[in-house]
């Protein structure tokens, strides 16, 4: 009976460690992309440095661009871009 509670003291105890240890993974954004041949828009972006992308691209028909999501993302995630400054019009 000991064994059995010290077996199913120390399974809930590597259980609680998995739950604590884990956290959420984040989001990557590579700054190259293989586009054409069929990988659709922005395509395989998957890559570190263009050297990279090139060698991968290599045989294969398609070609390296900038990743458009990497290249146009903002720091940090607030209200969206717009021009906030009032103008104010005279009335003649």
């Amino acid at each position: 009976m000991r064994n059995a509670m010290l077996a199913l003291l120390a399974l809930a105890a590597a259980g609680a460690v998995t739950m604590a240890g884990s956290g959420p993974a984040a989001a990557i954004e590579y700054p190259f992309c293989l586009q054409g041949g069929g990988w659709g828009y922005p395509g395989e972006c998957s890559y570190r440095s263009y050297a990279e992308c090139q060698a991968s691209v290599s045989g294969r028909y398609g070609y390296c661009n900038v990743n458009p999501r990497a290249a146009f993302a903002r720091e940090g995630r607030g209200r969206p871009y717009r021009d906030d400054r009032r103008r104010y019009y005279r009335e003649y």
